[in-house]
């Protein structure tokens, strides 16, 4: 390594330049071998000296790095020159975010500690402190890109929606939410709700804070079953129908809320459309039936025969009243005196009667019948079979509150997972490096939960996607009856299996030539007490007496892993290497019970 000029030294190990104080501490050793990055460089921007540490940091020999200008290394010129600019004016550079460029090509993510060495006013040099943050950066991403996948979600639904904090305040909204409402919310200000006016369906002004979302989070409880008209800023109104939810933390503590709002313009569209129809289609799918003013059906089309069960011999000269259960006999009266007035009866929703007596949701849109004279002399109803669109819209909640409660979890996992990390790592990089192996293996497990469409994943496969990346799968050995776990099950059970495989590469079978590992499982008992066991066994290893460098691994298989199915587990260190057994209800652990449960 080249020499350091003692005129650019002096500024390392001299008190009075340095301004510290020289005591017992060897500053040249300090500069030369200690752990942390460091380089010196002059007024016009060469690099004059740099530590092993800087020199191992970037692959660099010190021919190939000493003497040549430090802004060689930064891909972003303007940063260099903005630090470089920074210390010629005295100013002292603290943890700066840049990047530099290895010997090989990669990108290192560092931040820069930095300050310069003046005489006479005159800046002689600066010395540079580089700590490299590159796992940092990455661990950043990932948990950004989880994020991002969450909006990813949401932005591609047709639907709109918008979530709030718990006091309301707008936090995010899909493309969906701005296009329906015609504006760009104030996220972070605006509150309640993304729409510009908002009115009830008799045409009143609603305030923002009393509309569905404001009491779904004053009074904490979903809202359903109501209606509004909203306003664009052009001027243009819509109805709509709002599906506002709390969001609850772990704790069930309200955090806010998610709403979701369905358009009802092109349904009142196609209501309006059918009351100006006056004749009767045969060939629609719908329900078309007309009656005359004393309710007895005048025609009946294979729609209603689908719908109903009836064909037209059976239903054409008996009473319509025989479709209406009989908790809604009440409405005909009332239909029937607004058609004798001439009025329409706008769309509504009821429940109406087949032949075999089963009970069905219909949408019905009845109009006036009019002679050639305009004299009303019936009416025409159009019944619609609602039931998938009720099923539809079930299932949009449900898939709402799944996305929520499995991003929720995964959430909770990793800041659960980075959590007992940071209490027992030694050092910064043993945490980036625990952390990012962990989230690599929970994105394992999740890879095969997406690969099953969250149906569940079999034990064995599990056992086989965390064995694998340790390169001895041929020396594990599973058995045991066909069980595929639940999602729930396969995060947790994959996180003990990647603790498992991780200590014995470091110090059990996996780290010699030498022993078996044995994976058993199996269900005992029927009914609600029938019971999960699995044993993890090392056979003829080296004793092993602790699991992981920190403890987590310990922490996961004896409280984190049992806990999340409801059961017990023991850790023993035997002289061939660990035995991990854990027993757990078996409506916890697999798919199909569980779903049931």
């Amino acid at each position: 390594m080249n020499e350091v000029p003692q005129a650019n030294v002096v500024a390392f190990n001299n008190p009075e330049t340095s301004g510290g104080d020289n005591r017992n501490f060897d500053y040249q050793d300090f500069f030369e071998n200690g752990a942390v990055a460091l380089h010196l460089v002059s007024a016009d921007g060469a690099i004059l000296h740099a530590n092993k540490a800087e020199l191992d940091l970037l692959g660099y020999s010190a021919q190939e790095y000493i003497g040549r200008h430090i802004a060689e290394f930064y891909p972003d010129r303007d940063v260099i020159d903005d630090i470089l600019c920074r210390l010629s004016r005295g100013e002292k550079i603290t943890r700066y975010p840049a990047r530099l460029r290895a010997r090989n090509g990669s990108i290192k993510h560092v931040e820069i500690t930095a300050s310069g060495h003046f005489r006479d006013g005159k800046l002689i040099n600066t010395r540079c402190f580089t700590v490299d943050v590159t796992d940092l950066e990455r661990t950043r991403t990932e948990l950004k890109r989880q994020d991002s996948t969450y909006h990813q979600i949401l932005d591609g639904l047709p639907v709109a929606i918008y979530t709030t904090d718990q006091d309301g305040t707008i936090t995010y909204y899909n493309r969906a939410a701005a296009d329906l409402a015609g504006r760009e919310p104030e996220i972070g200000k605006e509150k309640w709700c993304v729409t510009f006016k908002l009115f009830t369906p008799d045409g009143k002004e609603l305030p923002h804070d009393e509309c569905p979302m404001a009491i779904a989070l004053k009074e904490n409880r979903p809202v359903r079953d109501q209606q509004a008209i909203a306003q664009r800023p052009d001027g243009t109104f819509f109805p709509f129908q709002p599906y506002p939810t709390p969001i609850r933390d772990e704790t069930g503590n309200l955090i806010g809320a998610v709403n979701m709002l369905f358009d009802l313009t092109d349904r009142q569209r196609a209501q309006e459309a059918r009351h100006h129809l006056s004749a009767i289609v045969e060939s629609s799918f719908d329900a078309i039936v007309s009656k005359d003013l004393n309710a007895v059906i005048k025609s009946w089309n294979r729609g209603a025969e689908r719908l109903f069960g009836y064909t037209a011999e059976e239903a054409i000269g008996r009473s319509v009243t025989m479709l209406i259960p009989d908790d809604h006999q009440d409405e005909e009266p009332r239909i029937l005196e607004r058609i004798r007035r001439g009025e329409a009866v706008d769309t509504y929703e009821t429940i109406r009667q087949r032949k075999d007596g089963s009970l069905v949701p219909v949408s019905l849109t009845i109009s006036p019948v009019r002679s050639a004279t305009g004299q009303i002399i019936g009416a025409s109803k159009i019944a619609r079979d609602i039931t998938s669109r009720k099923e539809n819209e079930h299932r949009i909640c449900m898939l709402m509150r799944e996305v929520n409660h499995r991003v929720k979890n995964q959430y909770s996992v990793i800041l659960s997972m980075i959590r007992e990390t940071n209490k027992r790592a030694d050092n910064p990089v043993v945490f980036e490096r625990q952390v990012r192996e962990r989230i690599m293996a929970l994105s394992r497990s999740h890879d095969l939960l997406v690969a099953g469409e969250w149906r569940g994943v079999t034990l064995f496969e599990l056992l086989l996607s965390q064995t694998k990346p340790f390169g001895s799968e041929g020396r594990i050995s599973m058995s045991g009856p066909s069980i595929v776990l639940s999602p729930n099950a396969v995060q947790y059970f994959g996180i003990a299996f990647h603790e498992l495989a991780t200590n014995s590469a470091k110090y059990g079978v996996l780290s010699g030539d030498k022993g078996t590992i044995s994976v058993r499982w199996n269900a005992t008992g029927s009914g609600a007490s029938k019971l999960f066991q699995l044993t993890w066994a090392e056979i003829d290893g080296p004793k092993v007496e602790k699991i992981g460098q920190g403890g987590f691994g310990t922490v996961v298989l004896k409280r984190v892993a049992p806990e999340a199915v409801g059961g017990k587990a023991s850790l023993e260190y035997g002289t061939d290497g660990i035995v991990w057994t854990l027993e757990a209800p078996v409506a916890a652990v697999e798919a199909s019970v569980a779903n049931e449960a």
